[in-house]
């Protein structure tokens, strides 16, 4: 039984972290991708510390890890529960202005300082399941953080519990921090040696009772055109516009398929997400999503097709093709685990949460982490309409994972 006494620190916590600005960058070769993820990172290992995990330490790559030392005689595995420091590339994570909307009776959510952002129910259902609860958005001009500084903040607030409640028996608990998830290589430079878990949990879902071991497969496609260029008084029958034939390339792909504007559910996509270019080079980047691995093949192939016959309308053109591997749908090794899942569900049923288990249009760091030999599903920590000024959380969510985190671990040590 969860101690109803207890003052939940997850939300200061979480309004200290949002004011950190830790977006990553998906266009730097660095590791991380930028160094003020670690301005947060350092914090959490100096939190964590303070909280009696005294071997608590960010390494040289920004990664934090700490161990909640077991007080129990049976052999438990030791488990891991991660989070990722870093926000999305895509919105300003800087001078962040956390607002909480208390006691919410319902409605589109107006943001203050900028009129056009509203957060409408017809597109955030989920606020239909949270009347009479506290709501945390940002002010309109920056994304909030939530994704996934909300896990973070209810990793460390149940190891507090944890650590304040020794009559809770529990196994040896592994806290893990990682930053550059947004950007797909959020486990490029982990010590699985280091974290020392068999199993592990990302906290980085997003509706209450959801639970994920299924995700994307995933690889990027670069695809240079390149051209000639010439002054432009005197170009006729010599320029050839790299820009002009990267924008050919883009009205040949389809209009009706296969893009994510116009796919949901199992269905995958094809999807440019940046596009820059001169008249001698023009550079078009891809990522390629579906839950069925070789059909990223299939999508690759049809880029590069697309691609080779446009060229080939512009005589003196010339294109470069690479793709990269990014990462693999998780459910192939946690098939192999089910336990790890069971556990989790064991501990959302205790605590009267109706699991939701469905497939991520995305991916974790848990999808590289199992193939890499750690198991690891995907809990939710109740963030919204990520990657946007239009982010949200309910801090009643947020205490709910505080409860299941410490649950899951009570699951562990009982089944041991």
């Amino acid at each position: 039984m969860f101690d109803d006494k207890y003052k939940f620190t997850v939300v200061d916590r979480f309004l200290k972290y949002v004011k950190i600005d830790t977006q990553s960058d998906e266009e730097s070769t660095s590791f991380p991708s930028t160094e003020k993820q670690k301005n947060l990172s350092k914090y959490l290992s100096e939190e964590l510390k303070s909280l009696g995990l005294k071997d608590a330490v960010m390494d040289e790559w920004g990664y934090v890890m700490a161990t909640v030392p077991g007080n129990t005689a049976k052999d438990v595995p030791t488990i891991a529960f991660i989070s990722h420091v870093d926000t999305s590339p895509a919105v300003t994570g800087a001078n962040v202005n956390p607002i909480i909307h208390k006691d919410y009776q319902g409605g589109d959510i107006k943001l203050p300082n900028d009129p056009n952002q509203v957060i409408k129910v017809s597109d955030n259902p989920e606020l239909l399941d949270m009347k009479g609860f506290d709501i945390i958005t940002t002010d309109g001009t920056t994304l909030l953080g939530a994704d996934n500084k909300s896990g973070v903040a209810e990793i460390v607030d149940a190891v507090n519990y944890l650590i304040t409640h020794p009559e809770i028996k529990h196994g040896t608990i592994k806290v893990c921090f990682t930053p550059d998830e947004e950007t797909g290589r959020g486990t490029e430079k982990i010590s699985l040696e280091k974290l020392n878990a068999k199993y592990a949990y990302t906290v980085d879902g997003s509706s209450r009772g959801e639970i994920e071991s299924e995700t994307f497969s995933a690889d990027a496609v670069v695809i240079k055109f390149h051209g000639k260029n010439i002054h432009p008084g005197y170009a006729k029958g010599k320029m050839v516009n790299s820009v002009r034939v990267a924008s050919a390339f883009m009205e040949s792909l389809p209009k009706d398929k296969l893009s994510p504007e116009t796919t949901d559910g199992r269905d995958g996509y094809v999807h440019c997400t940046n596009f820059n270019g001169t008249e001698e080079l023009t550079t078009v980047k891809f990522i390629i999503r579906d839950f069925d691995t070789p059909k990223l093949k299939e999508y690759e192939d049809l880029l590069k097709q697309l691609a080779e016959k446009t060229v080939q309308q512009y005589p003196g053109a010339r294109l470069e093709f690479e793709a990269i591997e990014q990462y693999r749908n998780m459910k192939e090794v946690l098939d192999n685990y089910p336990w790890v899942m069971d556990n989790a569900i064991e501990g959302m049923k205790r605590l009267n949460i109706k699991p939701i288990l469905s497939p991520i249009r995305g991916g974790t760091d848990g999808s590289r982490l199992s193939f890499m030999g750690l198991p690891t599903p995907n809990i939710f920590a109740g963030e919204h309409s990520f990657h946007s000024k239009l982010e949200w959380v309910a801090i009643q969510d947020m205490e709910l994972v505080v409860k299941l985190i410490v649950e899951i671990s009570k699951v562990w040590e009982e089944k041991a």
